[in-house]
């Protein structure tokens, strides 16, 4: 299953999100503390989002380990906020479940109040760490993704 991270990590590194998708069952959940919890095609459309929009994502991936149920790995990912320009380095550390030969489960564990000081500066410092922020984040995020949703490129 080692390699089925490889694929996915390589496949976001070149922006291929079908790459990417490749990896994933379709009853796959993927969390996150921007996105919250997206199943099946939503999972799926925010990859295709990203991938699309982060034209200058640069990405590296490292200690990928797993288990024929079980995988992890980190990655790091550099990238200009697009609403503010702002440079971000965020740090992740990613979890997976696996089915039937691809990843049913994954979540990604980063900290959101690091990105928010990054991404949006004094006010991310400032209220970065709270669950009003991260509710409020998840409900923009999510909004976007479902306006990129009902784009016909999908």
């Amino acid at each position: 299953m080692k390699e089925l991270i490889e694929i996915f990590y390589t496949g976001l590194s070149n922006r291929d999100a079908e790459a990417m998708l490749s990896c994933y069952h379709d009853d796959v959940i993927f969390e996150d503390p921007a996105f919250g919890k997206l199943k099946g095609d939503r999972a799926k459309a925010m990859w295709r989002m990203l991938c699309k929009n982060g034209k200058d994502l640069k990405i590296e991936f490292s200690e990928i380990e797993s288990t024929i149920n079980t995988g992890k790995a980190h990655w790091e990912a550099w990238y200009k906020f697009s609403k503010t320009g702002r440079l971000v380095h965020n740090k992740i550390n990613a979890q997976f479940e696996f089915k039937d030969g691809k990843i049913i489960k994954h979540i990604d564990h980063f900290n959101l109040h690091r990105w928010a000081s990054q991404a949006i500066g004094w006010k991310g410092k400032l209220l970065g760490g709270t669950g009003f922020f991260k509710k409020k984040l998840i409900k923009q995020t999510n909004k976007m993704l479902d306006k990129f949703m009902t784009l016909p490129s999908l």
